[in-house]
């Protein structure tokens, strides 16, 4: 007989909550929990795979030894021995730089990864040290910490309250949110209309998003510094500034409004192909709103001026009176703050504090740029990259320059891996150390809470124990912790299991269970405080309420004031000027703009071995204008070749009026089918990569992110193509690489 389980989906930011039918040791159905507060029903197509990522058959349950091109199974003892031994010898011949760490984005969702993971990772005493943050939202994190004071005060936009929503280079609907914690983010914009309020969308692509707006205007890839710096400068000129509540306690609004002078609308019109009375309209409504919000996301973070674009999101929203305000631009009270927390596992705020040996890219939060590592393994000298660590990443797919990595990932000394999967980066580890799947972990969105669009709080127990020969991510971790740090020579067995009793000791779920205790609604509320045994008696969670004001209190800056001009955006505005002038140069005849997008039943690479999520149409379809496509001889379908600097693929084209001229978009996280792997399902529906064709040196200098929005190519009907789903890579030196033993 069947039960039912409660619990949150982990696959995504939205956290909606699921009903689980399990019978005996099988899911038989996933569907939307009507009883959880916060989703109150809904879930997307990506919940199904929760039950196939636990039951797929590729996914490994024992740690794994690469022998040559061949793999064996490894007892757990043996395997942590192995890889405490092999990353001591690398740190001692050539110290501690010589070792990289890099972490993917579904540490996020991992509450053994955020606690445990951290520890380990982040105290190696590696420079050397890169994750996902880099190609995402890593210039949102510089303006909270430049402005407010701390890398993760990050303000989410108080969507369920605000009467108009200016969405800019993001696509919520697709996403359900980032940055922006919301389940059924359609359902919450549908609503912002149904009450009488608008939705303007600002993106190269007429977004699924888009379709429900009010009003979408096509913006060229990269330009968004500039359309926000002529929004900013209407403001000023027609005196709609309002700072409205943090009025008392911000620098800068005069020093703003002089830069902001520099850039009418008319001056900035031909670079960014927004006219100048669009942009008039557009700043004129945002202001006039009784409640308005500016929500910037991925598209923003991942272009070549990131950093000034992350930076004029806050500064709008902060000069209108929108930010710390109901409806506006508001900061969570999670019922676990994640600010002291974070300092505790190894999150440091700093920015530039040291630049990586080779490129001169600037440190963030203890993190240096991913674009960085290719570069520091195949550059000689003092502190170059022997051995790597990855975390629930597979930065061959995820970060740019794929094809290079491939090459120099089999010139390692050592490289261990701790991932369910022998994916495209894992397979060119020695050692695999494969976690447990999340339904057999426990979970809690500690890191997700921050950014929730309500105030909420769910634990979910694991479904199914693991079994004897398994270990949870934190586990592993733990494990790896108690042999590295312990001393060697006669004492060095004690010490390993006096440390590892003492790190065991440290489950999730007490670490959780404190941070309840002495978060805002824990002990201060007495006995109605929260506590991990009142979370367990709710399996449907807690709702705490609306998001608050939490300023000046919340400020993290030295005298707890809103820094408006950081001295490093003004600094780099010099970068805009140059590029304003280039970008109203003449182009190439056949040169294109390349962004990306994502789809409802995609995420990142790991879940395209779910038969469920990849079924129907190909979506690895490269996104291309009607009249673009004429001016080459393109019809629907036909395969062409997508060319960068750096590479070339080929994809089918899909003509859609979606897109801005000029500009083409193909999805992110495919590029499956290389050889060495073992996902069968993704394999068979392999697609491109897309950072086959992005370029390591286009960067956001300020910030060291990868630029991915705007990178230049040339598109051609393929006179032929390789295999029937008429997609591969178009680049022999990369083919080589690929088809190389491990």
């Amino acid at each position: 007989m069947a039960t039912t389980h409660y619990r949150s989906c982990s696959l995504c930011e939205a956290t909606c909550g699921v009903a689980i039918d399990v019978d005996g040791d099988q899911v038989v159905a996933v569907r939307g929990d009507d009883a959880d507060p916060f989703s109150r029903g809904y879930i997307c197509p990506k919940a199904t795979a929760l039950a196939d990522l636990h039951h797929d058959p590729d996914r490994l349950r024992h740690p794994m030894m690469r022998e040559g091109t061949s793999w064996r199974e490894l007892g757990w003892d043996d395997a942590f021995d192995l890889v405490a031994r092999r990353l001591r010898a690398v740190r001692a011949a050539h110290g501690p730089d010589a070792i990289a760490v890099y972490q993917g984005n579904p540490t996020v969702h991992n509450l053994g990864l955020l606690m445990h993971g951290q520890v380990f990772l982040r105290k190696l005493g590696t420079r050397n040290a890169s994750s996902a943050t880099s190609v995402d939202q890593l210039p949102h994190m510089l303006a909270a910490l430049s402005m407010f004071g701390d890398q993760l005060l990050m303000a989410v936009p108080d969507i369920d309250r605000t009467e108009h929503m200016l969405v800019l280079g993001a696509n919520p609907v697709v996403s359900n949110g980032s940055l922006m914690t919301a389940p059924d983010v359609k359902g919450r914009l549908k609503a912002i209309r149904a009450r009488g309020g608008t939705i303007t969308v600002i993106d190269p692509r007429r977004t699924e998003t888009a379709e429900i707006a009010d009003r979408h205007l096509f913006i060229r890839p990269g330009t968004d510094p500039a359309f926000l710096l002529s929004m900013l400068h209407v403001l000023y000129a027609e005196g709609l500034v309002r700072l409205g509540a943090v009025a008392g306690f911000t620098d800068g609004l005069d020093e703003l409004g002089r830069i902001a002078a520099r850039y009418a609308p008319e001056a900035t019109a031909a670079a960014t192909g927004i006219a100048a009375a669009d942009v008039r309209a557009v700043a004129r409504a945002f202001a006039a709103a009784p409640r308005a919000v500016l929500y910037g996301r991925i598209g923003v973070c991942t272009q070549e001026l990131g950093g000034l674009a992350a930076w004029l999101c806050y500064a709008v929203n902060v000069v209108t009176g929108r930010l710390d305000s109901p409806g506006g631009l508001m900061f969570t009270t999670p019922a676990v703050d994640l600010l002291p927390l974070a300092r505790r596992v190894g999150f440091d705020g700093g920015h530039a504090r040291w630049t990586s040996r080779v490129s001169g890219l600037p440190e963030f939060g203890g993190e240096l740029p991913v674009v960085t590592l290719p570069e520091e393994i195949e550059t000689p000298g003092d502190g170059q990259v022997r051995a790597l660590i990855t975390s629930a990443g597979n930065p061959v797919l995820s970060a740019p320059g794929g094809p290079r990595l491939e090459q120099l990932l089999p010139q390692l000394d050592f490289m261990v891996s701790v991932d369910p999967y022998l994916n495209e980066t894992t397979r060119f580890a020695h050692v695999i150390l494969p976690p447990t799947s999340s339904l057999e972990q426990s979970h809690y969105d500690v890191a997700l809470a921050g950014f929730s669009v309500r105030n909420v709080a769910k634990y979910s127990p694991p479904l199914f124990e693991r079994g004897p020969d398994q270990r949870h991510d934190w586990e592993i971790f733990a494990e790896l912790a108690a042999r590295w740090y312990a001393p060697g020579g006669p004492l060095g067995k004690l010490a390993v299991r006096a440390a590892r009793r003492a790190l065991l000791a440290l489950a999730p779920e007490v670490v959780l269970e404190l941070g309840l205790r002495a978060g805002p609604h824990g002990l201060k509320k007495g006995k109605d405080g929260l506590s991990l045994a009142k979370l367990r008696a709710a399996p449907h969670g807690v709702d705490l309420g609306a998001l608050e004001p939490r300023l000046p209190g919340r400020l993290n800056t030295p005298d707890h004031r809103v820094k408006l001009v950081p001295a490093i955006y003004v600094a780099d505005l010099a970068r805009l000027d140059r590029r304003l002038a280039e970008w109203v140069a003449p182009r190439a005849a056949d040169a294109l703009l390349l962004v990306g997008r994502r789809h409802l039943r995609s995420n990142n690479s790991w879940l395209h071995n779910s038969a469920r999520l990849v079924k129907g149409k190909p979506r690895c379809t490269l996104l291309i204008h009607p009249r673009d496509a004429a001016t080459r001889g393109i019809a629907d379908g036909d395969p062409v070749r997508l060319a960068s600097r750096t590479g070339a693929v080929v994809a089918p084209a899909e003509l859609s009026d979606q897109m801005m001229p000029g500009v083409v978009s193909l999805p992110h996280g495919w590029g499956h089918g290389r050889p060495g792997t073992r996902t069968q399902v993704a394999n068979a529906h392999p697609g491109v990569s897309a950072n086959d064709l992005t370029d390591t040196g286009f960067v956001d200098l300020l910030s060291g992110t990868a630029a991915l929005t705007g990178v230049e190519v040339t598109v051609e009907r393929a006179a032929a193509v390789r295999d029937s789903a008429h997609t591969g890579r178009d680049d022999d030196r990369a083919g080589a690489a690929a088809s190389s033993p491990p």
